[in-house]
């Protein structure tokens, strides 16, 4: 999935091929269309008082910072393979922890960049305080990492597989 260090992301070769159709639609299709609602509103009349061309403006505006994310996201990317399944920690994992050692106390989430992110499981950053304090270490391995109020905790790992969704 993905791992940013020093502005590179790991991507598989199907998360490319999914962003790479989304920029081509962006910067096509989808740029024509709001030109057309934009076109149309400004034949409306006066633009101050004008909400669907005012709309149609502010949605092209964030296509346009998709685009750009995309476009930096693509240019960076380094495509490769799924984490291997060893039992290590990776990006692209769906990990299961447990708090403290407490194991009826346990959190299950997917490992990666927020362009993975998905309704079914949660995800965490690779560069999350958790994310970034589990990356690494095995099956069967406590881990610390240091919460935003400063304070430490400590959870055990007890599942690491790559994630298939």
């Amino acid at each position: 999935m993905t791992q940013t260090s020093e502005n590179v992301t790991w991507l598989t070769q199907e998360a490319y091929n999914k962003l790479k159709v989304e920029l081509e639609y962006l910067t096509g299709p989808a740029r024509t269309e709001i030109a057309a609602k934009i076109a149309a509103a400004r034949e409306e009349g006066d633009l101050r008082e004008n909400g669907g061309y005012h709309a149609a403006k502010e949605e092209q505006g964030k296509q346009e910072l998709r685009v750009r994310q995309l476009t930096q996201l693509l240019e960076s990317a380094k495509v490769g393979e799924a984490p291997a399944a060893d039992g290590a920690v990776a990006p692209g994992m769906v990990v299961t922890i447990a708090f403290d050692g407490d194991e009826d106390d346990t959190l299950t989430f997917l490992l990666a960049s927020r362009e993975y992110a998905s309704s079914e499981i949660e995800t965490y950053s690779p560069q999350s305080p958790l994310g970034s304090g589990v990356m690494g270490h095995k099956v069967g391995e406590d881990s610390e990492y240091e919460l935003p109020n400063g304070k430490k905790a400590m959870v055990k790992i007890l599942e690491a597989k790559p994630y298939d969704g």
